[in-house]
């Protein structure tokens, strides 16, 4: 895991211009700590921040390999789960490797098969490989959009990088947001379009999408898209089937040459991820360390609610003693998770998920004090039909994102008359993303929609989550896995039919039964629980607080876009607020976080609308 960078000029000299290279370089030593490295000729540079895993002597990068009289040099963030198979196949094809690591592996896959490579991988990547030879960059992302890859392609030169900050270390790259990107932030916002990076003039590689940049020119295409299939096998096929995808996936992503642990809230997912990973440690005679966060005075002042019916505690014991990890509790003081906000913000680039966004932040700090790779649960809610407006008939076929389905909240906090197409813009990015749900002539109404709902999240809620969990993570250094993103998960969970995901009336019902004979009962059948956030009035005073600094302060680079007079209303009555600002969790404490990130994302990276 690591960070990429890279720069491509057709008029200028790109050996000259060391300080600027620097300066992207240093943008991404958070995501690279232990090396880096530099390729340069007189129109090209790649540059790499290597966060150690596998094979440290023989997967330093840039990766060069002499072709005749001319170089292909590879940078790569991510791993590859099939490194293996693949290896096996180009040595049987007479390739040579000095190494283990799977960056040797995706060099000796390009150059065999060129750009068809990326049909082959399995894994979470983002790289770029320049031929010296044409001057040409071939660019790609994996399927699913875990690694992030942005860009700017400008006239005359194209620059790239693992994030928007490395983009603007680069003179060429200007911190602009127009009417989109205000759009993007008050009314998408903390979600994104994909494509995009909220500021003017950057782009990213979609999920699945790779590109060619030759002659002044960015050529794109879409190698791995999800589409519907007839889903042939019986219940008990599909049982089988589940449980053994999700076993691959999480046994293959087990292998490290350094630290590995698992996080464990007791929830289905985790725990079968923390199961799973547990008797692969036992085979080898050894045992798994498993985490948990939690928040000061939690148990004190947590309150069920539909989204949020029980706490964690309880259900981390019964798995931990079932598998017999070695637990770690972390947990985070209000007043630093507050203070954390403005991390997170420098984390992603963007204001985001605020408090479970600086939450993660801080507990991937603590992981990563013993330990270099761990594995979550991210995204199974997004494929198997865990979130309530699965559920929920009269949420189902509204015609709205069903994790934000009202505008209402968004625009009593901005002053009147500013983004009048705000709720358009938003209609319209939902009516673009239903175009994308491939699927057959024998649908159902309930099955078209499910569909529709599958990509709905996916390409929004879910990417909103994997871009959290990549920044945050990789701001200590921790590099995150995600089992459930396997691609061959989200092919078979699109065209599994509702009655089968759903099975037994109960949200991800295919994967409890899939797994319903290793795990406790208890866990099983534990009805879903989000990410855990914080219940301390404390963390409330200061969201208060902070929004109060903002709407009183007139050098605010905010103030004046922003209703101070609803902003007050959600203060003196936060309980009136009946719809999350966005999912399930960013309630009015939130809110107010949200415009303090707003804020002070606007002062730092010295944001200008034009």
């Amino acid at each position: 895991m690591c960070g990429i960078a890279g720069w491509f000029s057709d008029r200028e000299a790109i050996t000259d211009k060391a300080d600027v290279l620097d300066k992207m370089s240093e943008t991404l030593c958070r995501r690279g700590p232990d090396e880096h490295g530099i390729y340069a000729d007189e129109h090209a540079a790649l540059l790499h921040r290597r966060l150690t895993v596998i094979d440290p002597e023989h997967g330093k990068q840039p990766m060069t390999q002499q072709l005749g009289e001319h170089a292909v040099t590879l940078v790569y963030n991510g791993e590859l789960y099939n490194a293996p198979e693949l290896r096996r196949e180009l040595k049987s094809a007479g390739c040579e490797f000095s190494g283990h690591s799977d960056t040797e592996v995706l060099l000796r896959s390009y150059l065999y098969w060129g750009k068809g490579c990326v049909e082959r991988l399995n894994g979470i990547f983002a790289f770029a490989v320049y031929d010296e030879r044409d001057r040409s960059i071939f660019i790609a992302r994996d399927p699913i959009g875990v690694k992030p890859f942005f860009y700017c392609d400008y006239d005359g030169g194209f620059i790239f990088g693992s994030e928007i900050k490395t983009l603007l270390a680069n003179p060429r790259v200007k911190p602009q947001i127009d009417e989109q990107g205000l759009m993007e932030i008050f009314f998408i916002g903390p979600g994104r379009t994909l494509g995009g990076g909220v500021f003017k003039n950057i782009g990213e590689l979609k999920p699945g999408e790779c590109g060619v940049y030759k002659d002044g020119r960015l050529t794109k295409r879409i190698y791995f898209r999800i589409t519907a299939a007839e889903h042939t096998h019986s219940r008990k096929q599909t049982i089988d089937f589940t449980r053994y995808l999700l076993t691959d996936a999480i046994e293959r992503q087990l292998v490290s040459d350094v630290p590995l642990c698992t996080f464990l809230s007791g929830g289905l997912d985790s725990s079968i991820i923390s199961n799973t990973a547990a008797e692969h440690f036992k085979k080898r005679g050894k045992k798994l360390d498993t985490y948990s966060v939690n928040y000061t005075d939690n148990k004190k002042y947590f309150q069920k609610s539909l989204f949020q019916p029980n706490s964690d505690e309880e259900f981390i014991d019964i798995m931990v003693k079932h598998i017999s990890s070695q637990h770690h509790e972390v947990v985070l003081d209000n007043k630093q998770l507050y203070n954390a906000l403005f991390d997170a913000v420098e984390a992603r680039d963007l204001p985001g998920m605020v408090d479970v966004d600086s939450s993660l932040l801080l507990f991937c700090r603590e992981v990563k004090k013993d330990f270099t790779v761990a594995l979550s649960g991210e995204c199974a809610d997004e494929l198997f039909g865990g979130y309530p407006w699965y559920h929920n008939e009269e949420i189902l076929f509204e015609e709205c994102f069903p994790w934000s389905r009202s505008q209402d909240i968004r625009r009593s906090v901005l002053k009147k008359g500013f983004l009048p197409r705000g709720e358009e813009y938003v209609r319209t990015r939902y009516r673009e993303t239903l175009q994308l749900a491939d699927s057959l002539p024998s649908d159902s109404k309930l099955m078209k929609r499910m569909r529709e709902m599958f990509i709905l999240n996916f390409r929004w809620f879910m990417q909103t989550l994997l871009d959290r969990k990549d920044r945050c993570s990789m701001y200590s250094g921790l590099e995150v896995r995600v089992p459930f993103c396997d691609y061959r998960v989200v092919q078979y969970a699109y065209n599994m039919p509702w009655e089968l995901k759903s099975l037994d009336g109960r949200e991800k019902g295919i994967v409890r039964a899939a797994f319903s004979d290793i795990l406790p009962e208890s866990i099983v059948w534990r009805k879903k629980s989000p990410y855990p956030k914080t219940h301390n009035p404390v963390y409330w005073q200061l969201c208060v607080k902070g929004a109060e600094n903002i709407i009183s302060d007139p050098t605010s680079p905010i103030r004046e876009i922003l209703d101070i007079e609803g902003i007050r209303r959600i203060i003196a009555d936060p309980d009136k607020i009946s719809s999350p600002w966005y999912g399930q969790l960013m309630k009015a404490p939130q809110i107010l976080a949200y415009i303090a990130q707003v804020d002070y994302w606007f002062r730092r990276y010295s944001v200008t609308i034009v």
